[in-house]
C-alpha cells in the first residue's frame, strides 16, 4: 500500500503545477483574442490590397515594377524563419521547425548562396544545434507585433531585392485559418509577381473585359501608383505573416495549457482515491494494533 504522506505530497504538488497551467490557459486565451482581432483588422486590408496588385498586374498593359519581375540571375534567397521565444505551446514550434528544415534543405540544393533569418528562442536554438549557421537573429516579435517593426525589416528586403543582393525570398511561418486549424506553410514573397498571380482573382469583374483588355483608368499614372502598391503590398503580407504567427502560437499554447489542466484534473482525482484508500488502510491498521494491545493487556 503507498504511503498517505507520499500521496498527499504528491497531490498537493499537482494541485500547485495545475494552478499555473490554468493561469497560463487564462492568458493565452486572453492573448489569443487580442492577437485574433489584429490578425482579422490586417486580413481584410492584405487580401483587398494583394487583389489590387495582382489586378494591375493582369490589366494587360506595358506596366512594370521591379519586385513583380524576377532577376535574370536566381542564384540568392533569403529564407526567413517564424518561431516563438517560448515554449509550452504543443507542437507549434516543432511543425513549422520541420517545414522550415526541409526548405532549408531545399533552397541549397536549387541557389548558390543561402541566407537564414530566424525569429525566435526556438529556432534559432534549433537551427544552431544542427550547425545552421543563422545569418540573422530576432527576439523582440513577442505575441504583439507591430506594424513599425516589421516595417523596418520589409525595407531591408526591398533594399535586398532591389540591389540584386537577394534574388527570392521565403517565409517560413505558421499560417491561422481557424481555432482549429493552424498550417506551417512557406510562402515566397518576393518576387511579389509570384505571390499576385497565385492569390489574383478568377471572377472577371467590371474592371475586366473578356479579352483581358483593361478598362481601368489610372490616376495621375499607373507607374506612380504601381509606385506606391507594390512595396505597401509586400509589407503588409509580411506583417500579416507575423500576425498569423503570433495568434498561431498563442492558439496553440492556449490548447496545450488547457489539456495539461484537465490531465492534472484527472491525476488529483486518482491521486485522492489512492490517498483515501491507504489512509483508510493505515487507520485499519492502527485499530486493529489497539485491539491486539487491549486484548493482551486483558490476558
Amino acid at each position: 500500500m503507498a504511503n498517505a504522506r507520499a500521496l498527499d505530497k504528491r497531490r498537493k504538488s499537482i494541485r500547485n503545477i495545475r494552478k499555473i497551467t490554468r493561469t497560463m490557459e487564462l492568458i493565452a486565451t486572453a492573448r489569443f483574442k487580442q492577437a485574433m482581432d489584429r490578425a482579422s483588422a490586417a486580413s481584410a486590408y492584405t487580401d483587398r490590397i494583394t487583389r489590387l496588385v495582382a489586378k494591375l498586374a493582369n490589366t494587360g498593359l506595358e506596366l512594370s515594377h521591379p519586385l513583380l519581375e524576377s532577376h535574370e540571375t536566381n542564384e540568392n534567397v533569403l529564407q526567413l524563419v517564424l518561431t516563438s521565444n517560448r515554449g509550452l505551446c504543443g507542437g507549434y514550434n516543432g511543425n513549422v521547425l520541420r517545414k522550415g528544415l526541409e526548405n532549408n534543405q531545399n533552397l541549397k540544393e536549387s541557389f548558390a548562396h543561402l541566407r537564414l533569418e530566424v525569429s525566435g528562442k526556438r529556432g534559432i536554438s534549433f537551427f544552431e544545434h544542427r550547425d545552421i549557421h543563422v545569418d540573422e537573429r530576432f527576439l523582440h516579435f513577442e505575441d504583439k507585433p507591430s506594424f513599425e517593426d516589421v516595417e523596418v525589416l520589409a525595407n531591408r528586403y526591398l533594399e535586398a531585392y532591389a540591389t540584386g543582393t537577394i534574388d527570392r525570398l521565403e517565409v517560413c511561418y505558421t499560417k491561422f485559418r481557424s481555432i482549429a486549424r493552424q498550417n506551417a506553410t512557406v510562402e515566397t514573397l518576393l518576387p511579389l509577381g509570384e505571390l499576385a498571380h497565385e492569390e489574383a482573382p478568377k471572377v472577371v469583374d467590371s474592371d475586366s473585359v473578356a479579352e483581358g483588355e483593361s478598362i481601368i483608368e489610372f490616376l495621375p499614372s499607373a507607374e506612380s501608383i504601381l509606385e506606391e502598391v507594390v512595396p505597401t503590398s509586400f509589407k503588409v503580407k509580411l506583417f500579416k505573416c507575423f500576425l498569423d504567427a503570433a495568434v498561431s502560437e498563442q492558439v496553440a499554447r492556449m490548447v496545450a495549457m488547457k489539456s495539461a489542466t484537465e490531465n492534472a484534473d484527472e491525476l488529483i482525482r486518482e491521486l485522492s482515491m489512492t490517498y483515501n484508500r491507504a489512509r483508510q488502510g493505515q487507520i485499519t491498521g492502527e485499530l486493529l494494533e489497539v485491539m491486539g494491545g487491549v486484548e493482551a493487556l486483558k490476558t
